[in-house]
């Protein structure tokens, strides 16, 4: 991969969870599974039936800094740099609460990688490291997967009368709850009639 490229993929297109802007994308993983049934399958079948596509699925190895551009332009830092200026110690705290927020509110967003834009997203996972090389910024790992959203409508049958097969086709209809009766085995069975 060469500088263009590189820089292509991981710094001039904005990434983001929802309203959340990624600071830097260093890894991401991408998972696309179909599914089938596993008992066999009549020669001549459609296939279709018996596979599914199931919702994608997104790992993102993400950070953010208190050195960020956002950080130093939230504390006022921006004109300084780079002479070396405080910067706002609770950017990277906000950028999590915010995160942690956003998976609390089980709300479908958009999702913006390097290769796909992903629509109605939740954050299943969130993964933080942290250690005494990353103090200073956050560094975790966000899994995503999309929400199937369906739309359902009632509708109503046609008139009995106006179907060819009305036994087949028409509605269901309350005809009371039934009593079993015991049946007697026809001349010949196994259980003599009483």
């Amino acid at each position: 991969m060469n500088i263009l490229e590189f820089f292509d993929v991981m710094t001039i297109i904005p990434k983001s969870l929802d309203e959340i802007r990624i600071g830097v994308t260093i890894e991401e993983t991408y998972t696309d599974d179909l599914m089938f049934t596993q008992f066999p399958v009549e020669k001549g079948a459609p296939i279709t039936d018996h596979a599914y596509k199931s919702p994608p699925k997104v790992v993102i190895k993400c950070g953010w800094s208190n050195a960020d551009y956002a950080a130093l332009k939230a504390s006022g830092a921006v004109s300084q740099f780079p002479q070396g200026s405080t910067t706002q110690s609770g950017y990277i705290d906000t950028v999590y609460s915010q995160l942690l927020a956003l998976q609390a509110s089980r709300r479908p967003f958009r999702a913006v990688t390097s290769r796909r834009n992903y629509d109605a997203m939740l954050l299943t996972s969130l993964s933080v490291t942290h250690n005494d090389k990353t103090s200073e910024a956050l560094m975790l790992t966000a899994t995503l997967q999309q929400l199937r959203i369906v739309e359902t409508r009632a509708t109503t049958l046609p008139p009995r009368d106006d179907q060819a097969d009305p036994s087949r086709t028409a509605e269901t209809q309350n005809v009371g709850s039934k009593q079993a009766t015991p049946a007697t085995p026809a001349p010949g069975g196994s259980v003599a009639p009483q």
